[in-house]
């Protein structure tokens, strides 16, 4: 089970945080510096996963042997425990000194941190998010504990932080990169599975449906280990009359939610049809990183022209995932199988990565400058800065006047901007619009 822990210094809001995400009242609140002096655990379900969640006593510099001392020692031993801490801060006090030195003192931690903006209800104005920035901590994530604003997107990023492969709990074993790999029946997924794994895991033949359940498979490549989901293949809805086959559908597209990555395996033969479309399309509105292994490569006799039909395709219809990584190989040779994992791991890093906000905030000028935003029933869309809130996938939101109101060519032209700035090419880039100084006037409560 992951641990986190809560820390700041005394009244920010941890104890209410906690009480909010545990949801029932197992700490005591009160506006008094240093209510809570013990350290409080509690098992909760956030984004989907068990934690055990600890409550700790606020962070202040004392002597060891004083009583806020040892709640010092008590909330240091916390994070020693814990696979992930959440930092609050008060949105109306502002960044104080004693918030610097422990924002320092987290990041020499090497845990990853969420630094949580609370008691933005009123307003968090830009002055209070890039001062919070200073931090070196990220983008801060502004919440009510007290009213529950703002407590879905931390969540998600709770679930974004510990499920990263590369973070496991405790004691516990790495996690390994989840892959999904899809298609239609008989394209060759088995076929590629085998190879990858080196050994015949796989029933194949050439009969469409000989693979009826989801399959997950472990292994390990040169980066670590793999944890690998052969799916049945989808068919498209008219040609699914068998219950059985209605129930292989659902295993894939569970396991098409549940991967990191998507390997969509076609015919070279066939070419991309209207079912790989939308099982690409799937994986796109998952927010998955996709992957296309081109099979049967070697029987192919007009390889450039059956390249560039491919991209002419993905160009028109995929257009969150523009650029997505094409690996030609035959599955049953083994040729080119050799460059698909160097290639999943290169587009899940893309998936993952997160750009510094002065770093975005500067490629955010210029593209103000190169071309301002247009004009809307006759005034100008005023766009004031960029965050980026979480990746997996890489999410930007613009904050400004009326920035909802920006129309879809310029939101296209920031999304094609910063794939192409930032060299994301392949995976899917989501853009939020806040039109107001209030992070939560378009949420519902």
């Amino acid at each position: 089970m992951h641990r986190i822990a809560i820390l700041g210094r005394p009244n920010v809001g941890k104890s209410t945080l906690f009480n909010r995400l545990v949801g029932r009242k197992l700490a005591i609140v009160d506006d008094t510096p240093g209510v809570t002096r013990d350290r409080k655990e509690a098992e909760a379900t956030l984004g989907g996963l068990s934690v055990l969640l600890a409550d700790t006593a606020g962070l202040e510099e004392a002597a060891p042997d004083t009583i806020p001392g040892r709640m010092r020692a008590s909330s240091e031993a916390a994070l020693k425990a814990a696979d992930l801490a959440i930092f609050v801060i008060d949105a109306r006090a502002g960044i104080t000194p004693a918030d610097r030195a422990f924002a320092n003192w987290l990041r020499r931690s090497g845990l990853p941190v969420i630094l949580v903006a609370n008691k933005a209800e009123g307003r968090l104005g830009t002055q209070m998010a890039m001062e919070a920035y200073e931090l070196g901590l990220g983008d801060p994530l502004p919440v009510s504990a007290e009213h529950g604003d703002g407590i879905g997107g931390l969540h998600d990023e709770i679930r974004d932080r510990l499920t990263d492969p590369g973070r496991a709990p405790r004691g516990e074993a790495e996690r390994p990169l989840r892959i999904a790999i899809v298609g239609r029946p008989n394209a060759g997924k088995s076929t590629l599975v085998n190879t990858l794994l080196g050994e015949e895991r796989m029933i194949t033949g050439p009969e469409p449906g000989l693979t009826r359940d989801a399959v997950a498979l472990e292994f390990r490549d040169a980066e670590g280990p793999v944890r690998i989901v052969d799916t049945a293949g989808m068919r498209k809805k008219a040609r699914i009359s068998h219950r059985l086959e209605q129930m292989s559908v659902a295993a894939t597209l569970a396991a098409l939610k549940e991967a990191e990555v998507v390997v969509l395996v076609l015919d070279a033969l066939l070419g991309m049809d209207e079912q790989d479309l939308r099982i690409a399309r799937l994986a796109e509105r998952e927010g998955r990183a996709v992957v296309i292994a081109l099979n049967k490569w070697d029987a192919v006799e007009d390889r450039a022209a059956t390249r560039k039909a491919l991209e002419d395709v993905l160009t028109a219809s995929l257009a969150q995932s523009k650029g997505v990584a094409v690996v030609p190989i035959s599955a049953a040779t083994g040729r080119g199988v050799e460059k698909l994992m160097p290639t999943v791991r290169e587009v899940y890093a893309l998936w993952n990565r997160r750009v510094p906000t002065g770093e975005l905030n500067r490629w955010f000028e210029a593209m103000k400058e190169r071309h301002q935003p247009p004009l809307v029933e006759g005034k100008r869309i005023k766009l004031r800065y960029v965050t980026m809130p979480k990746a997996r996938p890489p999410t930007l939101a613009v904050f400004g006047t009326r920035a909802e109101l920006l129309p879809e060519d310029y939101r296209r032209y920031l999304v094609n901007s910063f794939r192409e700035a930032f060299v994301m090419p392949g995976v899917p880039i989501r853009l939020n619009l806040r039109g107001t100084d209030n992070p939560y006037a378009e949420e519902d409560g």
